[in-house]
């Protein structure tokens, strides 16, 4: 199958830009696999679509400040770092801007100086293995300078709404710091929700998966069989495997709160759908013709056109059934992306 076969027209102001004061009053488009029907909704009423005994599986990774602004030395020339994987201790793959400006030896220094960082090595696409040099705690001067690294389709600076992005842009539940990207799905829970959630029967357990960069890399060939998404470390506890593969056996139902709680939960489990608990990278690219065990239902936000998330969206949905559901979601002006509405896909 061919990406562009997951291509979708999307009016720019659509694209949501800031989050919604509360983060439950988001629509919620709810759509029926098995009779290929939709009907709009909102978030907070997602306790009424559970059943007791039903587990929703979150993601409780938390997003670090991970995008950097700082100089080269000795022009001043400006630049812009967004880290996405440790190597080692201090030293990162980034994505750089201007990456043409910064061949192997660039130093550049942050705030004042008081971090600074070497170019090592020059890789495709505008990869830069950077060494950071301090007197402190990396962890700490990044929580301290660095921003929070909103995707680019948000058209404004981190820094103007230091406030709002720092807890809007985190679940309330994030507790694993060591992801470059929110899970937007859980971006609309509150503790109100999940609370109605377990008064119905419902239960919740949390595994980590740490977005990293092949969760919205861009998919560069047609052919998606040659498509591979990068790897991102996962851990699931042995209470929730316990509490998973104990929901199945009881007959309840899976529901996975992201495309990244999917593709944790689908690589850590085996034909039958059991979950075994530990700690490992999911390696799993899924597109149509992938056979889902694990998971029974998903809530996701609405994902970019030709992207590996709206393949694994409608993988697990349909193409037709989703496409349309996308076309409706556009005439109905649901608003779109990490601080956007979002879908209930049963």
């Amino acid at each position: 199958m061919l990406i562009s076969d997951f291509d979708y027209e999307l009016p720019e102001e659509l694209i949501a830009q800031h989050p919604l004061e509360r983060r439950d009053a988001s629509r919620m488009l709810v759509l029926e696999r098995a009779s290929e029907t939709w009907h709009d909704s909102r978030f907070a009423l997602l306790p009424s679509y559970v059943r007791a005994g039903d587990l929703l599986v979150v993601n409780n990774t938390r997003v670090f400040p991970a995008r950097l602004r700082g100089v080269r030395e000795p022009t001043g020339g400006q630049v812009e770092l967004f880290l996405i994987r440790e190597r080692e201790p201090n030293v990162w793959e980034a994505l750089t801007r201007p990456a043409r400006r910064l061949p192997t030896g660039t130093r550049v220094s942050f705030k004042d100086s008081r971090l600074r960082a070497e170019i090592t090595d020059a890789l495709d696409e505008g990869r830069r293995v950077i060494r950071f040099h301090a007197d402190a705690p990396l962890a700490g001067l990044l929580e301290e300078i660095g921003e929070t690294p909103l995707p680019p389709y948000i058209k404004r600076d981190a820094e103007d709404f230091p406030a709002e992005d720092r807890e809007r842009y985190q679940t309330v539940y994030a507790q694993k710091r060591g992801a470059i990207a929110a899970p937007t799905a859980g971006l609309h829970f509150t503790p109100q929700v999940i609370e109605e959630l377990r008064s119905r029967g419902a239960s919740l357990t949390e595994i980590t998966l740490h977005v990293g960069y092949g969760t919205f890399e861009p998919v560069r060939v047609e052919d998606l069989s040659e498509h591979r998404v990068e790897a991102e470390q996962f851990e699931i506890t042995d209470e929730a495997a316990r509490m998973i593969n104990e929901t199945r056996e009881r007959g309840g139902r899976i529901i996975a709160v992201g495309t990244t709680t999917t593709r944790a939960l689908e690589a850590a489990s085996d034909d039958e759908g059991r979950i075994r608990a530990h700690v490992a990278l999911a390696e799993l690219t899924i597109t149509p013709g992938y056979r889902f065990r694990a998971v029974d239902a998903l809530i996701t936000n609405f994902h970019l056109p030709r992207s590996s998330l709206l393949v694994l969206v409608s993988t697990f949905a349909g193409r037709e059934l989703v496409r349309r559901a996308y076309e409706h979601a556009v005439e109905s002006r649901y608003r779109f992306y990490s601080y956007g509405d979002c879908m209930l896909i049963f």
